[in-house]
């Protein structure tokens, strides 16, 4: 009986809610795995579920989309250098290009993308198939710095600078920067940390600025450096603890 009751220990041990199966195979974020699976796309021995608190193990078969998935045996964490034209998702219904495409030939695993730039911005995204990782970062308690190079179409001043430090509400939404420097008048380095939808065009825009281009430059601890548009490497294991431990320090 001890025996037999050690053994039922180790398989619930083994077991874990599908959304975190999900994420650990390279499938998406945890949270995206959950709107995947309450969307009805995800089978567990050949039967629909869209229960998230259904528990599995590596011995089940589970399906995305008709497609069999497997835990990742390999962790992978990419910085690319998104060129403007790249959308940020897994695919695109309009057959736009997408930015994890980029990926494909050299690696294996299902990668993802963590955060988003809209698809004429330009620079840093982070890709990964390690679903905790993506969570942390993607939290909005982490609040990672997020630096932008921005070349504008009119003229930035350094009171319009100082507005959008205050805030400023568009659409009834409020938007505001960590940092806002005028580097020319037409250059203007930024600094967030919240990254709502096109966040940056929006500020410029409620002051009548336009914006010619929009490149990130930096995530936390990472910088974009010397890497051209539509190259791509890995983080290293002290950059990859570098953004974890940010995000632990606003936890």
């Amino acid at each position: 009986m001890p025996a037999n009751h050690n053994q039922s220990q180790n398989t619930e041990k083994e077991e874990i809610r599908l959304q975190a199966f999900l994420a650990h195979c390279g499938v998406a974020s945890r949270r995206a795995s959950e709107q995947i699976i309450l969307n009805g796309r995800v089978c567990v021995n050949g039967n629909l579920v869209t229960e998230l608190g259904t528990k599995v193990s590596d011995k089940d078969l589970v399906t995305v989309d008709g497609k069999c998935v497997h835990l990742e045996e390999r962790k992978c964490y990419v910085l690319l250098n998104k060129p403007a034209g790249f959308v940020c998702s897994a695919s695109d219904e309009k057959g736009r290009q997408v930015a994890v495409d980029l990926l494909r030939d050299s690696y294996k695993e299902r990668l993802y993308n963590v955060g988003r730039l809209d698809m004429y911005s330009k620079g840093m995204i982070l890709f990964t198939n390690d679903g905790d990782f993506a969570a942390k970062l993607s939290h909005p308690s982490s609040q990672i710095e997020k630096e932008y190079i921005v070349e504008t179409s009119q003229d930035v001043s350094e009171e319009t600078a100082k507005l959008f430090e205050k805030g400023v509400r568009v659409d009834n939404v409020f938007y505001k920067c960590l940092h806002c420097q005028v580097l020319k008048p037409r250059k203007i380095r930024i600094v967030l940390i919240e990254g709502k939808n096109r966040e940056i065009r929006k500020m410029l825009e409620s002051q009548n600025i336009g914006t010619r281009s929009l490149v990130r430059v930096r995530i936390g601890n990472i910088n974009l450096d010397d890497l051209k548009p539509g190259e791509f490497r890995n983080l290293t294991e002290a950059e990859v603890k570098g953004l974890i431990n940010l995000t632990n320090r606003r936890n």
